[in-house]
């Protein structure tokens, strides 16, 4: 199988960008300030809670962005906000042509938007898909991969977009937000949106970066005080954006020296490893036999996460062994049987190496089925 994984920051790529949190930080909040919890409420002078407008000040500043802004409903609430924003209920929207991750497709429903496909690795067909659809009103591009074959380039497919029609394009930036070198808006969208819970902040935030006057349009609607994202959850969103850089540069040379180790044939019974972002950038493991689900089973025994919490969460230390995901496996089913999803988290190479192993040995020697229940 060929894939197309991104590009991850190296290690000294994200301590730069540690460094420019903690600058932003520093520019938009004074002395104690960064040592407390936030406040509650809303402020008379802001709307929300002053801690919470000072941490969207510092975001956009981070991001190179005109304007930010925390929201309910982590990256699924906050590119339905988004979307919202910038079109309305009937529209046609583009996208790419491709299975749709599911809280998108529930987006889309709930909008009422009319979604129009184009294969964005092809620049032609976005072309002659803007030319045909002339009623088109925006577009979303996910930022990582939908389907094994995906190599579209972000920045190349929202110009290509631009260029040919004058529509706002909003990306979705989970699991791709400080692991590659620009966000969405770095390359010329009108929004991006994402999660904090996967940037080790806390559950169920949201974040919009982008242009002034479609944030300004959500922030006049999001009035009400039990909407508002409190003081010290804009705290602790601040703190994960800024561990989360190099935590992710690590997990992502992790992965790199797992595939690499194991495409040499570390570990018997194993035939190809590869890197995809699918959706977050994960080692796939392809074996000879169709032994997945068993090989999973066994992983769990050997202390590896069977799922995801916040798909990179700061609750989640240990590799994660777990089934590909699921518009991969729309793309082909048949994939499921011999092939497993790695992310390695906190974990060295070794660890993700020896659970392999170890499964696999438990695997091929037969198991009884009451050793398969859980411990």
């Amino acid at each position: 199988m060929q894939t197309y994984p991104l590009r991850s920051l190296t290690v000294q790529e994200a301590a730069k960008l540690q460094f420019k949190v903690v600058d932003s930080i520093t520019r938009e909040f004074q002395g104690s300030q960064s040592l407390s919890r936030g406040d509650l409420g809303i402020s008379p002078e802001t709307g929300k809670p002053a801690a919470t407008a000072r941490a969207e000040k510092v975001i956009a500043r981070i991001f190179d962005a005109e304007s930010a802004m925390l929201v309910r409903g982590a990256g699924s609430g906050a590119i339905r906000l988004g979307l919202h924003a910038m079109v309305k209920c009937g529209d046609k929207l583009l996208i790419h042509k491709a299975p749709v991750y599911s809280t998108t497709k529930t987006t889309l429903s709930m909008l009422g938007l009319m979604p129009v496909e184009a294969d964005f690795n092809d620049l032609l067909q976005i072309d002659k898909v803007l030319e045909q659809e002339k009623d088109i009103k925006g577009a979303l591009v996910q930022y990582t991969r939908q389907k094994p074959d995906d190599r579209y380039d972000m920045e190349t497919v929202i110009s290509r977009i631009k260029k040919k029609k004058n529509i706002p394009v909003l990306t979705d930036d989970n699991y791709a937000v400080m692991k590659e070198e620009r966000t969405g808006v770095q390359c010329g969208a009108d929004l991006s949106c994402f999660s904090s819970f996967k940037l080790l902040g806390p559950e169920g935030v949201g974040i919009i970066i982008g242009k002034k006057q479609y944030i300004h349009k959500l922030t006049e609607e999001n009035y009400s005080g039990g909407m508002q994202v409190q003081g010290h959850e804009a705290m602790d969103v601040l703190r994960g954006l800024t561990y989360a850089p190099v935590a992710l540069a690590v997990q992502a040379q992790v992965g790199e020296e797992c595939a690499k180790r194991l495409k040499a044939g570390e570990v018997a019974g194993v035939r190809d490893a590869f890197l995809a972002n699918a959706q977050s950038k994960v080692l796939l493991v392809e074996f000879e036999e169709e032994i997945a689900h068993r090989v999973l089973r066994e992983a769990q025994k050997l202390g590896a996460a069977p799922n995801p919490v916040g798909a990179e969460s700061k609750y989640e230390l240990v590799p994660m062994f777990y089934r590909i995901s699921g518009t991969f496996r729309q793309a082909d089913p048949l994939l499921e049987r011999r092939m497993i999803r790695i992310n390695p988290m906190r974990a060295g190479t070794d660890t993700v190496i020896r659970i392999i192993k170890e499964a696999m040995e438990r695997v091929s020697a037969d198991v009884s089925p009451s050793d398969s229940q859980e411990e």
